[in-house]
């Protein structure tokens, strides 16, 4: 008996390759997250990919998301982005393509891409941005880091028109 045998080391690796398989797969979420018997998010996505199984756990949207956060006031934040990737050993979530943050009172911010540290409630991006706030004035320029709410803003080097009145 003769036996043959190719010598491909390219089939050889292939074989070797652990795929990279989604454990959970979902189309067309509606999540909602309550506190108290009040809804404080509302997640919504075309499809989600859960990666829970791998060394770094990670929830991927590939078709991007659409969050709205509601205060203990009832006060409204949308947050809107082309993708998203929520990673959970670190909880920070990382938003590209046309991110959007909307409040309820016409304060809006606009950028490629940015990060959300969920422990601490805090965004930032080192990405250009641009600030609008509901008087019509704005600020934009390269990386900004700011609260939740919008209260606490820190920019690098910024510029604009800032609209006040005096009462």
């Amino acid at each position: 008996m003769f036996f043959s045998c190719e010598s491909d080391i390219k089939k050889v690796q292939q074989l070797s390759e652990t795929s990279f398989i989604p454990t959970g797969e979902a189309d067309t979420i509606n999540l909602k997250y309550t506190d108290s018997g009040q809804i404080k998010s509302i997640l919504k996505s075309p499809k989600m990919l859960d990666y829970s199984n791998i060394t770094n756990p990670f929830t991927e949207f590939p078709k991007g998301i659409h969050v709205t956060l509601i205060d203990n006031k009832g006060n409204a934040t949308t947050v809107v982005s082309n993708y998203a990737i929520s990673y959970k050993k670190t909880s920070i979530i990382d938003l590209q393509g046309n991110v959007t943050i909307s409040s309820q009172n016409g304060k809006k911010l606009e950028t490629s891409q940015l990060y959300f540290d969920q422990k601490n409630e805090w965004f930032f991006t080192e990405k250009h941005f641009k600030y609008t706030d509901e008087a019509g004035g704005y600020l934009e320029g390269p990386g900004v880091d700011f609260s939740k709410d919008f209260k606490v803003f820190n920019m690098q080097q910024s510029s604009g028109e800032v609209n006040t009145t005096d009462k």
